[in-house]
């Protein structure tokens, strides 16, 4: 345990901003958001998990909250789920299961939804 502690303020990972990625599996969708948040113009240090235990690939674990700066998730009950466990800000970017790993339309939802809601979640916190 204490090396999964140590991990999560690994200094190595330097000052990227955390985004932890969440959906039902981590299958399709999170993984899908992890690239493309860890990617131009966003160049977050990111990783992605799934809440559903029975079928995640990676399933969330509470010591995700602890190493991210801020929490992404698919739909709203997994954010609502998520912001019980954590004041650290979580984004619902209202992506519906229906899309493969990587699929051109998820890569742009993701990056489309990401910037404007993470828009107005600064004006809003700024006000």
């Amino acid at each position: 345990m204490e090396n999964r502690r140590w991990n999560i303020k690994n200094p190595h990972q330097e000052d990227y901003k955390k985004v932890l990625c969440v959906c039902s599996a981590g299958l399709m969708r999170s993984p899908s958001a992890a690239v493309v948040l860890s990617g131009e113009p966003f160049n977050f240090n990111t990783r992605s998990c799934g809440l559903v235990k029975e079928y995640a690939l990676i399933p969330f674990d509470p010591l995700f909250l602890d190493w991210a700066d801020e929490v992404v998730c698919m739909d709203a009950g997994q954010a609502r789920e998520i912001a019980k466990q954590t004041k650290k800000p979580v984004i619902n970017l209202d992506i519906p299961d229906a899309f493969s790993y990587r699929d051109p339309k998820l890569m742009a939802l993701i990056k489309n939804n990401y910037m404007r809601l993470s828009s107005a979640i600064r004006l809003s916190s700024a006000n």
